[in-house]
This record gives structure tokens, sequence and C-alpha cells, in this order.
């Protein structure tokens, strides 16, 4: 039923005029998206984002359209756009469908889950927006950034472990193991990723946990129900036996900062690196 009402709205759009394609009205989903958006100089072009597109502060003003793999395509093409920009991992997989055949521009950016990756994203947003010139000027510049910072990270002589929690619910370690966004980041600050032996985002036993003996324990700055307090970390009987726990050390960062991986990613491995080093490494 969902099906055929979603086909239904995209065949309307079809029949309706078709829209100057100038790209002048532009929805970007995805918080890294709409960032390199705005650091191209197209922030007055969009109309509207997704809820993970929170950077700048001032683009909250803009309507939210949903979350980037939770979206509705009548919520989307409600604000008449010319142009939709989107992550790659937008979904769900028949929302997206129903976008790419409503007779608009859309373009999925490439994927990154570690800093190589970024300025082929860059490039991908810049040309989908017209704007290439000040595309290679914003990757030059990020790109001058993250080879700082792998320079850096090459210099630690005494890698800390790291384990990244995106959860603790029902008392269970949600990790980011290997090929996550989360290693990514924890490598270019000089760390060890300490969830090792599965790949992606995985409930970890307590038994896993404390074999990973991390030194510091990193997670998100949020609010909800995903939330994870430093007192349920500190308490928690795998996490409490290790050197972070016992340490009380629990850094936090703000999420699409820390795994975005977009224009700020330099800057979120120098926040890593400093909470991680100091100034020593």
């Amino acid at each position: 039923m969902i099906r055929l009402t979603l086909g239904a709205f995209a065949l309307s759009l079809l029949a309706a005029p078709v829209l100057a394609q100038d790209g002048q009205r532009v929805i970007s989903l995805g918080g890294s998206v709409t960032e390199i958006a705005v650091a191209l100089g197209a922030q007055d072009r969009l109309v509207a984002r997704d809820t993970t597109s929170n950077y700048p502060p001032e683009i909250e003003a803009l309507p939210d359209v949903g979350y980037i793999r939770a979206l509705s395509p009548e919520n989307v093409l409600a604000l008449a756009p010319d142009l939709i920009i989107a992550e790659g991992d937008a979904g769900p997989p028949e929302a997206v469908e129903v976008l790419k055949s409503a007779g608009i521009p859309f373009a999925l950016m490439p994927e990154a889950n570690g800093p190589d990756a970024i300025p082929a994203k860059i490039a991908a947003v810049a040309e989908a927006l017209g704007k290439v010139e000040e595309g290679k000027a914003l990757s030059a510049t990020v790109s001058a950034g993250l080879e700082a910072a792998k320079a850096r990270a090459a210099e630690v002589t005494e890698p800390k472990r790291v384990l990244f929690i995106l959860s603790l619910q029902g008392g269970r370690v949600m990790a980011g193991g290997e090929g996550t966004e989360a290693e990514g980041i924890i490598r270019l600050a000089g760390g060890v990723n300490a969830a090792t032996g599965f790949q992606g985002y995985k409930p970890m036993t307590d038994e896993a946990v404390i074999a990973a003996a991390p030194d510091a324990i990193l997670t998100m700055d949020r609010e909800g129900d995903l939330a994870v307090a430093d007192a349920e970390v500190l308490s928690h009987p795998a996490l409490a036996e290790t050197l972070a726990g016992k340490a009380g050390k629990v850094i936090r960062m703000d999420g699409m900062l820390m795994l975005g991986f977009g224009p700020r990613t330099p800057e979120a491995a120098d926040a890593l690196y400093q909470a991680l080093y100091g100034t020593g490494g």
C-alpha cells in the first residue's frame, strides 16, 4: 500500500509542469553534504535539509524533511526543489527510487568512512552544484589539513587504544569495529581502534570489552534514548575493569564533526588528538 501511494505521488509530480533545472532550489540530505554545500558558498540556494544537517548552526532554520535513512518523498518533493543532493546511504531504498523518478535531478554522493574519500565527496557535491572551481579550492584546503593530521598521527610513539561506543542500550556495548567511521577518525588522530575482529557497529560481549583493553572511551555528545552518560560508562561491569574505566577517560565529541567526514574532519582529528595526547604524542 505504501509503495502504491508513493508511486502515485511520483506520477502526479511527473505530470506537473517541469521546473527550471538550474539547481537554484536545492534540498541537501546528509550532514556532511550540507556542510560541503555551505563551504562552497551555496547556502543561499538551500531550501531544506535533513535532520543530520545541523552545521553551521544557522542551517537549522531551514525546513527539516526527516532523517537521512528514513526519508519521506512527500516531505521532500512538497518543497518543489529543482535539485536534490544526498549522502550515498540515503534511504529507505523505495523512497530514494521515488525521488529519482520524480523528474527532478537527484545526485547521490559517494560515501566516505575515512579521510581519503573526502576529496571525492567534495568534488561530487561541487559538480552537482556547478561550483567545480570552488570545489577544487575547498578540496585542496581540506586535503592539506588531512595530510597534516596523518603526519602528526605517524609521529605518535605509543598509540592509545580507543573504544568507540555507539550506545549502551540494555547494558550491551555497541561498538565501532573495523571499517567504520569511528575507526577512521581514531586512526587519523593517532589512536588504535580497540574493537577488532568484526566489521561495522556491533554489540561486544563483556569478555571482549575487557580484552579490548581501551585506554579511552570515545562516544557522541548527544541527547535522547541513545545517549551514553558518563555514569553508565563508568559503572558498566566490563568497562569499569578497563584502563579507560578506571581512569574515567571518557571523550565526547559532536557526532557529525567526528563521524561525518566532511570539511571539518581535520578539526575533528585535532580535537581527538588533543583529548588523547594533549601537546605530546
